[in-house]
């Protein structure tokens, strides 16, 4: 099944539910700064299982104690697609103050 491309409205209007994430040189981007180096090491390896749930996978940037994605739905012609806002909900639940950890 072939996953369509958002128009410009429906990732404005799904970007004002996620504070935090933007367009980025059309790619969906996120950083988030941790406490640690592991506590980045740890969200990189959730974010990855995330990822294989979805079969959809991000750029992802290990720093000391940050993280950043960058996501864009290849099969859509490098497209921003649901695919790429499911994704960062998932990440977001993941992230620190949502208590999925």
């Amino acid at each position: 099944m072939p996953v369509e491309p958002l128009s410009q409205k429906e990732i404005e209007d799904r970007l004002a539910e996620l504070p935090g994430w933007s367009l980025d040189e059309g790619r969906l981007a996120r950083s988030y700064r941790l406490g640690s180096h592991v506590a980045a090491t740890a969200m990189v390896v959730h974010i990855a299982q995330v990822q294989e749930e979805l079969n959809h996978h991000s750029d992802l940037t290990l720093g000391y104690n940050t993280v950043a994605l960058s996501v864009h739905t290849h099969s859509a012609g490098g497209t921003v697609t649901e695919k790429d806002f499911e994704l960062a909900r998932r990440v977001e639940d993941l992230a620190p103050g949502h208590g999925a950890h």
